[in-house]
């Protein structure tokens, strides 16, 4: 069951009618071509924005949560070959429609050490490509059958029983409410088609530098490119904009889209480090090649199709696709590069203030990556937990001070006291973390897995606790013991 489905439901019965308030907003305003008003204008420009980027998050958590245990699957089983790894980040990216999802979910997992930096970095090239798949799903002129998608993904999500479908009708309600925004905005700027100062705006986009620079602003704004490209395509439908000024844009959303995987990447280990900025080369390098060359490109692209709309979806496709081409070779030396001015650097742990290497609270929205996160990091405890257990019998089966392994600075005894203090407060962490996860929005599946992880972060609290009463008691009879143990005591200790 949804976690949220009470929100979820509220939020639908809300939106609804908000639908047709913003339509008649945006009838109201592109009925008056000469004498249109701009609150009017702005108010459906916003909305249809509003309900766009709705419809698009709504769609992209229900493949989320409908494939989110398949990507973890797939990924898993990620081979070094480069060019399945291609391959695998555009099907994902194709399934839950957001290449920073996809991107977010591939830092955490290089962070976790489900994947290294090689694997990911072809996974980073599909998802590009897979992220031009809405791109030419918004260019189909399928508007005037946005109110029956909505209709009907609202009657799916509502009234379904089965977690699936419902997250079916969660898909088919974001894309009613994603097309239906497109309609808001078409409708709304119709009678700006005839204002000079906003054709002199859009017209100024025909320069590659302002074009590239207004299109990653506000694709990091939004961090959405999917949401970039189909606000250029509805500007395309309405007559408002030309190719030549909607690629520069496109090619400005490709940067944009990075600011995610950077903010995913602040806190995490030095491979997902390089996996992000490997994300920002790629996209970068890629913008910089085709922008010298936007009028052969716009020329070649035009030749594909009459359709601007779909000229622009076009353009956003085989950018990706030749990029994805061009860069594929040196895959290998690009990450040797990063590599080299991305060195590892030697951790060093301190004890008393234990790392949290991979409780990211950035992914939280992308419950997948969030418990694979909570599963990496229970699984340092537990190998920290082995090691304090398997190093506890030797404070008293001799009488000499003997070093700690792990930090010589300290004497055995106080080394493992400090150990022991840390997995405390890992678990502690892991249970919080835990307790966001499961404020989310998961499937039945997520949620036993969560629980399990919960149960398994409350065993290691239970052994950790049993395992300080134990050795602080024996380190209590021993100081007050002049000898020490006895041999016969020493071997019951072993035992």
């Amino acid at each position: 069951m949804i976690k949220r489905s009470n929100k979820s439901i509220n939020s639908i019965l809300f939106l609804l009618p908000m639908v047709f308030a913003t339509s008649l907003f945006a009838s109201s305003s592109s009925n008056d071509a000469e004498g249109f008003s701009f609150f009017l204008i702005i108010i459906g420009l916003f909305g249809g924005l509003g309900m766009f980027l709705y419809g698009m998050e709504m769609m992209s958590d229900g493949m989320k949560m409908t494939a989110g245990n398949s990507m973890r699957s797939i990924l898993k089983k990620l081979t070094s070959n480069r060019f399945i790894a291609v391959f695998v980040g555009a099907f994902i990216t194709m399934i839950i429609q957001s290449s920073s999802a996809t991107t977010v979910m591939l830092v955490s997992f290089v962070n976790s050490g489900l994947l290294n930096f090689v694997q990911a970095l072809g996974v980073i090239l599909g998802s590009n490509i897979g992220s031009t798949v809405t791109a030419q799903i918004v260019a189909f002129k399928v508007t005037d059958y946005a109110l029956l998608l909505i209709a009907v993904g609202s009657i799916m999500a509502l009234f379904s029983k089965k977690d699936s479908a419902k997250h079916i009708g969660f898909v088919i309600l974001g894309f009613g409410l994603l097309f239906y925004g497109m309609k808001v905005m078409s409708d709304t700027m119709k009678p700006l088609r005839t204002d000079p100062t906003f054709n002199s705006i859009l017209t100024s986009f025909e320069n590659p530098f302002l074009g590239i620079l207004a299109g990653a602003i506000f694709t990091a704004l939004i961090q959405s490119s999917s949401a970039t490209t189909g606000i250029v395509i509805t500007l395309a439908s309405s007559g408002s904009i030309t190719l030549e000024a909607g690629i520069p844009l496109i090619f400005g959303a490709n940067i944009g889209t990075c600011i995610t995987a950077l903010l995913a990447g602040l806190k995490a280990t030095r491979d997902a480090k390089r996996v992000a900025i490997g994300h920002v080369l790629f996209n970068t390098i890629g913008v910089l090649v085709f922008c010298f060359w936007i009028p052969v490109f716009a020329d070649l692209v035009a030749q594909t199709t009459d359709n601007v709309p779909r000229q622009i979806a076009n353009a956003h496709t085989i950018f990706n696709i030749v990029s994805t081409i061009l860069f594929i070779p040196f895959a290998p030396f690009i990450s040797k590069t990063i590599i080299r001015y991305f060195p590892d650097k030697e951790k060093l742990r301190n004890i008393e203030k234990p790392a949290i290497l991979n409780l990211d609270e950035k992914v939280l929205s992308y419950p997948t990556a969030a418990i694979n996160n909570a599963q990496a990091e229970i699984s340092g405890v537990v190998g920290l937990t082995e090691r304090v257990v398997g190093s506890l019998v030797s404070p008293f089966i001799t009488d000499k001070d003997q070093s700690d392994v792990e930090n010589p600075e300290l004497n055995l005894i106080t080394g493992l006291h400090q150990r022991l203090e840390k997995i405390k407060y890992l678990n502690e962490n892991i249970s919080n973390y835990l307790i966001k996860i499961s404020q989310q929005d998961l499937t039945s599946h997520q949620s036993r897995e969560v629980f399990a992880l919960v149960s398994a972060t409350n065993y290691l609290n239970s052994i950790n606790d049993t395992v300080k009463l134990k050795f602080e008691n024996l380190i209590g009879k021993k100081e007050s013991l002049d000898e020490g143990f006895s041999d016969a005591a020493q071997e019951e200790i072993l035992v």
